[in-house]
């Protein structure tokens, strides 16, 4: 088959590129600048998702897209906001994909998203999922929960930072949960999608078989590196609502309003995805040591 991404050149591409490539696809990634691909099964073309004109009619030829496209966090001044990297990007892919005659169309979407979401994040991801399902193609539409793997930014973020100092504020009482999903099984879900005619028109969210409040996240990230549990002082809630709205305009300030929503709502599934797609997936603390345990 052959496959057009958009978003494949980030974390989750990269491993999703990986997958369907060791099954024998042809794919055509959408690249913001001139690169050359020394994989034969793999056609890098020149575009902005952003900008349908500079891409519209790359996707010809081709028998399925797939979109990853999306963002964690707003930067307005650069224009990366959640409503052209969600809503419209979906658009334009959705168009890229009816103009290309393609039937088939797997989107990226995220947990939690719903019609009375609260956070700006999942009410432009539920926007970008009524586009699809009004798109007339055959859709499967995913929605993680965190995603982790040697790339990712959340894990290896709170890793660094455990690096510098064994204290990690904790905000509120730290027992939101969270059911990480390793990068490798959602890759093996959008592929196995393609391979399932059943999957057609179906939501699936996925998340592992480990359920963590966010301070058991924080000692088996510890514990991964080959240290003790971090001291854990709790930032009193209603405080750091006030202090997040101002706070979250600087680039380097490490949490938004949208980001504590998601987490005080929390990131968990029933994990009923195994049953159409047939595996079990990677467990947490195993996992995050092969990227994250001291060198010997």
């Amino acid at each position: 088959m052959k496959i057009f991404i958009t978003g494949g050149t980030g974390f989750v591409g990269g491993h999703l590129v990986r997958e369907l490539l060791s099954r024998g696809h042809q794919l055509r990634l959408l690249v913001h600048g001139r690169k050359q691909s020394r994989e034969q099964s793999l056609e890098l073309v020149e575009g902005d998702i952003t900008r349908p004109e500079s891409f519209l009619h790359s996707a010809a030829g081709c028998d399925a897209l797939i979109n990853l496209v999306g963002i964690i966090r707003e930067f307005p001044s650069r224009g990366i906001t959640f409503e052209r990297l969600h809503l419209q990007a979906t658009a334009n892919a959705v168009a890229a994909a009816q103009a290309a005659g393609i039937r088939r169309y797997l989107q990226m979407s995220a947990l939690g998203t719903r019609p009375d979401a609260v956070s700006g994040y999942h009410t432009t991801k539920w926007r970008a999922e009524v586009c699809v399902r009004e798109s007339g193609l055959d859709w499967t539409i995913f929605r993680p929960s965190l995603i982790f793997g040697p790339k990712d930014a959340f894990v290896n973020m709170l890793a660094a930072n455990l690096r510098l100092s064994p204290v990690m504020p904790v905000i509120g009482s730290g027992t939101y949960r969270l059911q990480p999903i390793h990068g490798d099984d959602v890759a093996r879900c959008f592929a196995m999608a393609l391979e399932k005619p059943e999957t057609s028109g179906q939501v699936y969210s996925l998340c592992g078989n480990d359920r963590l409040t966010y301070v058991e996240l924080l000692d088996a990230i510890a514990a991964a590196m080959g240290k003790a549990a971090p001291l854990k002082p709790h930032a009193p809630l209603g405080l750091m609502k006030l202090i997040i709205p101002f706070m979250q305009m600087i680039p380097q300030f490490p949490i938004t309003m949208d980001q504590l929503q998601m987490l005080l709502e929390e990131s968990i599934c029933d994990g009923s995805w195994q049953q159409t797609f047939g595996f079990a997936p990677r467990r947490f603390h195993e996992a995050i040591r092969e990227y994250l345990a001291p060198a010997a």
